[in-house]
């Protein structure tokens, strides 16, 4: 059973996918940087042990030493980005190396960033979709693990699109966290 951490931001609905998911882990730690989350209610719902790092008045060296010394206190072995919205520096990532696992919603290498949704649907694609993929130094650019197709219909609004890549994530995410996890296991 490998001991994870998950990284959000929001509203957590990924996190809660994953905390009800039949995955062999162990969640130790829910990290956010926004105390006012949704996230958090999920965790405490959930019974999820949770931690705010904000990044407020902190360098993000500091910062990301703080998460560190939370992440050895549970021996965590994996971090999964669940709409985590800060970028981690390579010197952090270093240490989590092919350990670090995000989900982005389109399909890379494009629309990457944090508006892949919007970007994708104000382009006017007719395919996007959802992409897991492991964290390096650069932005949404690390190797893709499993990637899923979003058809976007002519009478889809940006609502209705963004319901179908939702959908999409909660299955591909624990697809793709499967396939990892029992490789390395």
């Amino acid at each position: 059973m490998a001991n994870v951490a998950v990284f959000a931001s929001g509203s957590g609905s990924n996190f809660e996918n994953i905390a009800t998911s039949d995955l062999n882990i162990d969640i130790k730690v829910l990290i956010v940087d926004n105390k006012d989350a949704k996230a958090i209610e999920r965790a405490k719902r959930l019974n999820v042990p949770y931690k705010i790092v904000e990044r407020t008045g902190k360098t993000r060296d500091q910062f990301e030493q703080d998460i560190l010394e939370i992440l050895k206190q549970g021996n965590v072995e994996y971090i999964l980005l669940a709409g985590f919205m800060k970028i981690l520096s390579a010197k952090f990532i270093e240490q989590y190396d092919r350990k670090i696992i995000n989900i982005h919603p389109s399909l890379l290498p494009s629309f990457k960033g944090k508006d892949g949704i919007l970007d994708a649907y104000n382009y006017g694609v007719k395919v996007s979709g959802v992409t897991v993929h492991y964290v390096d130094s650069g932005i949404d650019t690390g190797e893709i693990i499993d990637q899923a197709p979003v058809i976007i219909e002519d009478d889809d609004t940006l609502e209705t699109f963004e319901d179908k890549i939702h959908a999409t994530e909660y299955e591909l995410y624990i697809r793709a966290l499967k396939k990892v996890l029992e490789v390395n296991e």
